[in-house]
């Protein structure tokens, strides 16, 4: 039975959802070669078959979705769409089940929120100011809280976005590392540089940066300063003092939101210096709008032997 159905897509311009030069309505019509389309302003008429209507009814229902959050539609989101369409019967999908797990899109890819643990992260910072996302290595507290970050400043809701990191040996020393100051400190704050990356193009950071739109400093260098319309992320917050944990939280200024990310297990500072983030997650519980998503072991998405790093060492300090 044919149906026929006409989608607008309102207060959104027609290039993003068509494509340029109409690109992506193409691509569609060569998937639903026995449907109708007619497109006109950023309205599209769709005749053909009642299931795949249907079909195209959830696609562009998705599509809206990405304009709406991002601002834009990528090669690769509608090419994943396309793919989800023809995947399963159209009573078992839906907006939701599709797009809840998509943090930020790409160039590229779509980033998504791959554990239960990463999920709560992306839950908690839409509904509180700052989140401490705590666990150990390999459950993604860092990219995700940057594909956080990332997500916010494409969709306006902040200005800038500064990452910072405490610059503390791990067993070497600073003053052995070849070069200067600031090719020093390099190696401490790439992790951030390979995260933000991955997101954004080359040209893209590299702009970004030197409009100081997107900064990367070592925590040290956050004194003194006041950050409105920001998002700030503090990473390897365990190596952070209290002083430097106090003096980071209260960079906060009109409307910024903050995401701490650290592993208690892995604290790199001198024995008689206390861990912020340690001190932190016992005075701080408890406050409204702060909120503390805790990952473990059933979030590592490195390696299938991170995991089994993470449970040996476990019970070796329970053996302690």
């Amino acid at each position: 039975m044919l149906k026929e159905k006409s989608i607008e897509f309102e207060g959104i311009e027609p290039v993003i959802v068509f494509g340029p030069h109409d690109s992506w309505l193409k691509k569609i019509r060569e998937e639903f070669p026995e449907v109708q389309f007619r497109a006109r302003g950023n309205t599209v008429s769709i005749k053909g078959d009642e299931s795949e209507i249907k079909l195209l009814e959830q696609l562009f229902s998705e599509m809206r979705f990405l304009a709406d959050q991002h601002g834009e539609i990528q090669e690769n989101d509608l090419d994943a769409l396309l793919s989800l369409a023809f995947s399963a019967p159209p009573s078992k999908k839906s907006t939701a089940s599709v797009d809840r797990d998509i943090i930020v899109t790409t160039k590229d890819y779509a980033v998504k929120a791959k554990t239960n643990g990463q999920r709560k992260m992306v839950s908690e910072a839409k509904q509180n100011d700052i989140v401490f996302a705590i666990g150990p290595a390999g459950t993604g507290k860092t990219y995700t809280a940057v594909a956080i970050a990332v997500a916010a400043w494409k969709a306006k809701q902040v200005k800038r976005i500064v990452l910072a990191r405490p610059a503390v040996e791990a067993g070497e020393s600073l003053g052995f590392l070849p070069g200067d100051l600031a090719q020093k400190i390099d190696p401490y704050l790439r992790p951030l540089y390979d995260a933000l990356q991955d997101m954004l193009t080359a040209e893209k950071l590299r702009t970004l940066t030197e409009q100081r739109i997107i900064e990367i400093v070592p925590l040290a260098y956050m004194r003194g300063r006041t950050l409105n319309n920001s998002f700030i992320i503090l990473d390897e917050a365990q190596n952070a003092s209290n002083k430097q944990m106090k003096m980071c939280l209260t960079r906060l200024g009109i409307n910024s939101r903050a995401i701490i990310t650290g592993d208690v297990t892995q604290v790199d500072l001198p024995r008689e210096i206390e861990s912020g983030l340690m001190n932190a997650k016992t005075i701080l519980q408890g406050i409204s709008g702060i909120s503390f998503v805790f990952l473990d072991k059933s979030d590592v998405v490195r390696h299938r032997l991170v995991r089994n790093i993470i449970e040996a060492y476990e019970k070796e300090e329970e053996k302690q």
